[in-house]
């Protein structure tokens, strides 16, 4: 079975709630533990400053995001779960598109043309308020989805336009440079659950009338007890559709639980043992992850500990693919100049690089990578043992330059990073 990549990306901005859960985080979740998902999951810190200028607040809301996803079940061990201003090759990247990207794309953004027209219609200067954040604000985002070369990217229906620009990015940049990027499908669920808040309307901040996900079990019954419902008395049948407290106790019950549900909404059910019935459900389901959120909330160097291991697993990715687009757009080493400009001749371009593991007097093992010349690019300190040694050489052959960061004190770089990975990357292909 092949591999599908998917990416989501989750703006830290608020506190979430059960609108959230049942719509994006619930969902999601499950979808990343099927076969042959590699699920790519990350905090959109970097988005989150084109809206939000409270340094308290984004650190605070990137806490609870983080605490709130693994709480509900996120396997930091089997996804990439990872905070996005820990993978400063996504800003390079950002610019490298920036590079191939022509402002007329950018003018017809729906973020950015909706901030024209307000301004237009309230007689203020087209661009009046708007930061260069919001205008590149789709870059950005096609940067997050091209590092990682995701195949699929869940959004919503607004957000599709932003993966088309993915598409059109990836699309220049491959023609000019060859190709680097997968083109991303945008994954529309047409099948998403929205509830109700506590008015009728659709759950949302906009209209304050959330349940918070992780309230306390008291305010989560209070706020239940208070959700408005029509005037029928005890005894009276009660219709289930459009009626609010049904609507939330069949998100979170089985098909059996909501049929009994219902049958007890004709018999006449007081709207009071209904919303008490709403909570106990909820609350089974909420209560146990309510306990890990609140330990990891007690806790933050916990969530940051777990962020920083997925930046380690997401840069594994980012870094070699950042060195060849850097090669691919002439960011080289100048010392490698001549070479460049003049074809090798034939024995040295077929020569691949060589990765050498030997013992030395001392007993110790090594190993060493060298160019076509023999030069030696890659050296490494003596490991006790041979096993140890080839474990090494076999991370450097299977995940590039990325692996220095953690052999890093085992080894001594003898060229620049870019002329490593290259010369990693040939004994790959080969």
């Amino acid at each position: 079975m092949s591999t599908v990549r998917v990416l989501t990306g989750i703006k830290p901005s608020g506190t979430p709630h059960l609108g959230n859960y049942v719509g994006a985080i619930r969902p999601t979740v499950r979808a990343s533990r099927e076969p042959g998902i590699d699920s790519f999951l990350f905090l959109a810190d970097y988005h989150a400053l084109i809206s939000t200028h409270d340094p308290a607040r984004v650190q605070r809301s990137t806490l609870e995001i983080a605490a709130t996803w693994i709480a509900c079940g996120l396997d930091p061990d089997r996804v990439t779960f990872y905070r996005q201003s820990d993978i400063p090759e996504i800003p390079e990247l950002t610019w490298l598109l920036a590079c191939v990207c022509g402002k007329g794309l950018l003018n017809r953004a729906h973020a950015y043309k909706a901030a024209v027209d307000k301004n237009t219609a309230e007689g203020r200067d087209a661009d009046d308020g708007v930061t260069m954040g919001l205008f590149m604000y789709p870059v950005l985002m096609a940067a997050d989805i091209l590092m990682f070369n995701a195949h699929r990217v869940p959004v919503g229906r607004d957000q599709i336009q932003h993966v088309e620009m993915a598409r059109d990015l990836a699309s220049s940049f491959n023609h000019r440079y060859g190709e680097h990027f997968t083109l991303p499908e945008a994954v529309i669920d047409e099948q998403v659950a929205t509830l109700p808040g506590l008015d009728g309307r659709k759950m949302s901040k906009s209209y304050d009338n959330v349940i918070p996900l992780f309230a306390p079990r008291e305010q989560l019954r209070r706020l239940i007890m208070g959700i408005v419902t029509d005037a029928k008395a005890p005894g009276e049948p009660k219709d289930t559709e459009g009626s609010a407290v049904f609507q939330l106790y069949q998100a979170f019950a089985t098909p059996q639980e909501s049929a009994e549900l219902a049958r007890d909404f004709a018999a006449g059910i007081a709207w009071s043992d209904a919303k008490q019935r709403l909570f106990e459900r909820i609350d089974r389901e909420i209560a146990p992850m309510r306990a890990t959120y609140d330990a990891l909330m007690a806790a933050p160097e916990r969530v940051e500990a777990i962020l920083r291991a997925g930046a380690a697993k997401a840069r594994a990715v980012a870094t070699p693919l950042t060195a060849r687009l850097r090669h691919a757009v002439g960011l080289r080493p100048l010392d490698d100049l001549a070479a460049s400009a003049q074809p090798a001749p034939a024995a040295e371009r077929t020569a691949p690089p060589l990765l050498k593991q030997y013992r030395e007097s001392d007993g110790r093992f090594y190993f060493k990578l060298t160019d076509a010349k023999g030069h030696v690019l890659l050296q490494s300190r003596g490991f006790d043992a041979p096993k140890a040694a080839g474990q090494a050489v076999a991370r450097l052959k299977a995940e590039g330059w990325a692996a220095c960061a953690d052999l890093h004190p085992l080894l001594q770089a003898q060229a620049t990073p870019e002329q490593i990975e290259a010369a990693l990357a040939t004994l790959r292909e080969a």
